[in-house]
């Protein structure tokens, strides 16, 4: 299995490809090599990084990334939150496939961060536990903003409390799981948080990422 930070480049290389509109010309050779363990002669999936993305139909890890089947473990859930069944997934890519690279990839304009504001701003009466859930797992990186000057600009406000709530969530993996604390410290497990733009459609791999691609980034 390649390494995080070689993963996080190929990531990135397919999103490049993906803004660009330029297809990967190695799909068809990696698409023959998944089709052989449907057929009996592979060894399973080898997923090369774990995605932990929002459910927004907009945002399909493995379109944005430039990938295909087999390339991407992905956990989608509204608001990309973290909660334990999020976590144990992550553990079990990272344990049994021996992924070495996790992105938690939020999004601009995100509904759920949207909706969080909404109900902190005025509560709904009788909200559905299950809503509920979502919002109080983001509610804590959002709240803090409203004390400051970006409460009174909407659209400032979503942008920066969408990378607050992506930073919670990668620190939440980084620091929620003994078994991923392990990993990180031991095996070269990389956690990352990125932004996928709806607007450009380019990921930018703003937290956790290692010095070498941010000098690429300013260069």
């Amino acid at each position: 299995m390649i390494s995080g930070a070689e993963a996080l480049a190929r990531l990135r290389e397919g999103n490049r490809r993906f803004v660009a509109g330029v297809d990967d010309p190695n799909a068809a050779l990696r698409q023959t090599h998944r089709l052989a363990p449907a057929q009996g002669r592979g060894r399973g999936q080898e997923p090369f990084a774990i995605v932990l993305g929002c459910s927004d139909s907009r945002v399909p890890a493995e379109l944005v990334f430039g990938q295909g089947f087999g390339d991407l473990f992905v956990i989608r859930v509204a608001g990309n939150i973290v909660a334990p069944s999020q976590v144990g997934s992550v553990e079990f890519a990272a344990g049994r496939f021996g992924t070495r690279l996790a992105v938690v990839l939020g999004h601009t304009q995100c509904g759920a961060i949207a909706a969080t504001l909404e109900e902190l701003r005025q509560p709904t009466p009788h909200q559905s536990p299950n809503l509920r859930s979502i919002v109080d797992r983001i509610r804590p990186s959002v709240e803090p903003l409203l004390a400051t000057p970006l409460a009174q600009d909407a659209e400032a406000f979503v942008a920066h409390a969408v990378r607050a709530n992506i930073r919670a969530a990668a620190d939440h993996l980084r620091h929620g799981s003994a078994v991923l604390e392990r990993l990180v410290a031991d095996d070269g497990l990389l956690i990352v948080g990125a932004e996928y733009c709806l607007e450009t459609g380019v990921v930018d791999f703003f937290d956790g990422v290692p010095e070498r691609f941010v000098q690429e980034n300013l260069t």
